[in-house]
């Protein structure tokens, strides 16, 4: 399963050489030349690392990857040609996992993507993984398989269904759910939890109407249904 990465920078001709280079090097890429283009592209996939420019049409890769971190910890590399000590700083304290200035090398950024890749997943680790039904759930590679097909989910969606995975077979309370994954500070309505079931059902339950494995709890909330 190939990691995959976003690109986000308004630079294409850096973007497609980037990407030729890191597809050559065994990773699945895709690009966006702007903040609401990422955020279209990360609604609707999940990542493994994103590659972020600071300096964007409309907004900066600060602004994004603020807005990133209440969804998701997906590892984020800032590459910019923004190299002050206050940007390094600000990229850290905001969610950044490492900081490349511009310009750099391919054999420097290939190096710190692997790295990354590695600290994050654990590659030299055993993957976890969780099995339901037909369903297959790599928690580690981020990865979900259904009757041996890829299934794509958004980072939100994946989280979710990460945390039911992790807490299988336990009754989860919609506010834990919604402070664990959204976060405890979240201003998220309940109704947005029970839209994200919906979906994950619509994708991976059979019958997503009489659910088998994500199953809703009377008065409680919902809990993964997994057979020992």
């Amino acid at each position: 399963m190939k990691r995959k990465i976003l690109i986000v920078d308004d630079d294409e001709d850096l973007s497609f050489i980037i990407s030729e280079m890191l597809e050559n090097h065994g990773y699945g890429v895709c690009c966006a030349k702007s903040g609401e283009k990422a955020f279209e592209m990360l609604s609707a996939h999940s990542f493994h690392l994103i590659l972020l420019d600071i300096n964007l049409p409309r907004t900066t890769g600060f602004e994004l990857c603020q807005e990133l971190r209440k969804v998701s910890n997906v590892p984020v590399i800032f590459a910019s040609a923004r190299t002050s000590e206050t940007d390094r700083i600000t990229g850290f304290d905001i969610g950044g996992d490492d900081y490349l200035p511009k310009p750099y090398s391919m054999k420097e950024l290939l190096a710190r993507v692997n790295a990354l890749i590695r600290r994050a997943y654990g590659l030299s680790q055993e993957e976890k993984t969780i099995n339901f039904g037909d369903v297959s759930v790599n928690i580690t590679a981020r990865t979900v398989m259904k009757n041996g097909q890829v299934v794509t989910l958004s980072l939100r969606e994946f989280d979710l269904l990460s945390y039911l995975c992790e807490h299988k077979n336990v009754a989860l309370s919609k506010e834990r759910i919604l402070s664990d994954v959204w976060g405890a500070f979240s201003l998220v309505e309940p109704s947005t939890l029970t839209v994200h079931i919906r979906w994950l059902r619509e994708k991976l339950e059979d019958n997503p109407a009489k659910p088998a494995f994500i199953k809703t709890v009377f008065k409680v909330g919902y809990m993964l249904e997994v057979g020992e």
